[in-house]
């Protein structure tokens, strides 16, 4: 598995989601400043809630910030509906059902959870600037306290 550097231009994308497709260019376009994309691995578990009510929770600040936000994961549209619905989430969720988005991102790969080894969304997340470049890059985030984290890496 190949992992994005910062500096290198973000893989173009356009996914499904509750309100149509999206793509990355779109994104850009309704940002003054960039595009936070995050992959999580199924919506309404517990740490991908915790995550997405994260954002949620600091979704003012970051769109103040100049940033628009979009978490894809591997979940059927009609999920990530209610997922959304469910924890009043307004930002943009995008299915990855074939992970082809996630496999050039880097974050569909190998991972082991109490000694088993499966393949599965290493949960990640990225700033994609104006100009399409990766501005940030992190690999295995933790869901608890990531926001608060990424808030201060982007001041």
């Amino acid at each position: 598995m190949t992992r994005l550097e910062v500096g290198e231009s973000a893989p173009k994308f356009t996914v499904e989601t509750p309100r149509g497709t999206v793509s990355l260019d779109e994104l850009i376009d309704r940002a003054s400043k960039g595009v936070i994309v995050y992959f999580y691995p199924k919506a309404g578990t517990p740490g991908c809630t915790k995550e997405a009510c994260d954002f949620r929770d600091n979704l003012a600040a970051l769109r103040t910030d100049g940033y628009e936000v979009i978490g894809i994961s591997p979940d059927s549209v009609e999920a990530l509906e209610r997922f959304a619905s469910k924890n009043d989430l307004g930002f943009t969720l995008g299915s990855d059902s074939d992970h082809t988005v996630m496999n050039a991102w880097g974050t569909w790969g190998e991972k082991k959870n109490y000694g088993r080894v499966f393949e599965g969304v290493i949960r990640s997340t990225f700033v994609v600037g104006k100009d399409g470049k990766l501005a940030l890059a992190q690999y295995n985030v933790k869901a608890t306290g990531h926001v608060a984290r990424l808030l201060r890496d982007i001041a």
